[in-house]
């Protein structure tokens, strides 16, 4: 099994093989354990990371385009401003993450576990996060433009300012959840489902 020990080679690989160098060899990941590893800005756009360990990773700014994670472990892992666009994160664990201005354009999040990380203002347009668990998230400000949201647990998070146009949020769990200011517009909304009121503040409050 792949280790941090073996970072410094597989990424040279890869980048030879981005490059169509016939010395190169595309990363193959999967199952490695890469807790803790810092991966800092580097290209693995269409990496093999499939079951890999990358809790408390450093993926800053780092390019996992059309990626390969699904069913990974990336707990507590900062992924701010990484470009996720097209990559495979089904089932992935991606709890208190730190997904702060990251692109997931047409990114694979099925059943995505995301329960306290940090999305506010990513970009999620058309990304699909049918069953993903997204309770009690920040999503203020988030590009979720034609995603697909059926059956995601929205129980208690935060949308103000989100962008849900033309977004399918069909048998979704929004109990609680606040959506003051969100663009619902062309959304399909769960059976029943009644736009929550601004939360009351006790008196003593305000």
């Amino acid at each position: 099994m792949t280790g941090t020990h073996d970072l410094p080679d597989v990424l040279r690989l890869h980048q030879l093989w981005l490059a169509d160098d016939p010395a190169g060899c595309r990363a193959n990941l999967t199952g490695a354990n890469l807790s803790g590893a810092h991966l800092y800005g580097v290209n693995l756009s269409w990496a093999k990371l499939d079951g890999a360990d990358l809790t408390r990773a450093n993926l800053y700014r780092a390019n996992l385009s059309w990626a390969g994670l699904g069913g990974a472990n990336l707990l507590r892992a900062d992924m701010k401003g990484a470009n996720l666009s097209r990559a495979d994160l089904s089932w992935a664990k991606l709890s208190g993450a730190d997904l702060e201005g990251a692109y997931l354009y047409e990114a694979d999040l099925k059943g995505a576990r995301l329960s306290g990380a940090r999305l506010y203002g990513v970009n999620l347009s058309r990304a699909r996060l049918s069953w993903a668990f997204l309770n009690g998230v920040n999503l203020s400000w988030a590009d979720l433009t034609e995603a697909e949201l059926s059956g995601a647990n929205l129980n208690g998070a935060n949308l103000p300012k989100a962008d849900l146009s033309k977004a399918d949020l069909s048998k979704a769990d929004l109990t609680g959840a606040y959506m003051d200011g969100a663009n619902l517009e062309g959304a399909t909304m769960p059976e029943g489902w009644a736009k929550q009121p601004p939360p009351r503040l006790p008196k003593y409050l305000g």
